[in-house]
């Protein structure tokens, strides 16, 4: 009886396991599938950022590697405290400006809101402060953003976004400053930092090619002899040149052409306007990692320079006073 009592456990174990497994199995290639046949227009502009310079985002020239995408310049600025104090966290505040009545053409040819990203080099040493350090009205602030270090040991490199640009047009960095104290590798003094941020969809993909957020130019000259409609969104204009020959530039959906058939174009005159409305921009910034020990040192300097001139004064009125009483004597 036992042994037909373990045998029936046995069995309904396994197939238990087995629909599990089956269920998993059939999760996973729904997923696939569903990506396959219903694909997502990527707006991770950070991960093409590490795709186009994977080891740091900041050139030698100094420019970040996100211009090379984001064609546009606009503003960026960066709110940082003059000086911190060691194994202290404080606020690092990203401004990615911009009118937020604006909407942008997205992947599928239709407008929509802007999205936003930011890209922070701090010093070496200075990383995202851990959850149970950051103080309860920063985090607040912070909300629930997730700080991506830009490359893997690189924790003072951090990228943010694609965040909605409504809600996200201030990033709250909560940065921890190091400790010289414990790490010798870690020096007191001035240091710089680096911030890009973005707004908006890029004109270039790594790849070199264009976006449909971007301007599109004739690839000869000649006359517009054609322009079809295609299915699913934009055009394909055919230009009959000088020699005979016929060449076809295809426009994707989202850029509105500004020409018609029968136009006269010349090579590289714009077929279309410019949709963009995003752009990037870059700003330096600096700050000092202070000692408590010259703070303190600083402050006991004034207090003896003060009490000098403090004495120095009642010895002059005392000086003052004995020469009246010898002239009057």
């Amino acid at each position: 009886m036992k042994h037909t009592s373990l045998s029936r456990i046995l069995r309904q174990s396994g197939r238990t396991l087995a629909k599990g497994v089956l269920l998993a199995v059939a999760t996973l290639a729904l997923f696939l599938a569903s990506d396959i046949a219903v694909p997502q227009s990527a707006a991770a502009y950070p991960f093409w950022a590490q795709q186009t310079a994977p080891e740091t985002p900041r050139e030698a020239t100094g420019r970040i590697v996100c211009a090379n995408c984001h064609l546009a310049e606009k503003h960026t600025q960066v709110e940082l405290p003059q000086a911190v104090l060691p194994d202290t966290v404080f606020e690092a505040v990203v401004k990615i400006p911009y009118d937020t009545s604006v909407q942008q053409v997205l992947g599928s040819g239709d407008l929509g809101p802007l999205n936003v990203g930011a890209v922070i080099m701090l010093p070496e040493g200075f990383k995202i402060a851990p959850a149970d350090r950051i103080p309860e009205e920063m985090q607040e602030k912070i909300g629930g953003l997730y700080f991506q270090p830009y490359a893997e040991g690189q924790d003072n490199v951090l990228i943010v976004g694609p965040l909605p640009g409504e809600q996200y047009q201030e990033i709250v960095f909560p940065v921890l400053s190091p400790n010289p104290e414990t790490d010798k590798n870690i020096h007191y003094g001035k240091y710089p930092v680096h911030v890009g941020g973005n707004r908006g969809r890029g004109q270039l993909y790594p790849t070199g090619d264009k976006s449909n957020n971007t301007v599109f130019t004739a690839s000869a000259a000649g006359t517009i002899s054609q322009i079809a409609k295609v299915e699913g969104g934009g055009y394909e204009v055919t230009i009959q040149t000088a020699d005979g020959s016929t060449v076809v530039d295809s426009i994707p959906a989202g850029p509105e052409l500004i020409v018609s058939e029968g136009d006269e174009v010349t090579a590289a005159q714009l077929l279309t306007n410019n949709p963009n409305v995003g752009g990037f921009g870059q700003v330096d910034g600096e700050i000092v990692l202070q000692s408590a020990g010259r703070i303190k040192g600083l402050l006991a300097f004034f207090a003896i320079v003060t009490l000098s001139q403090i004495m120095l004064v009642l010895k002059k009125k005392q000086v003052e006073k004995v020469q009246a009483a010898e002239m009057n004597f």
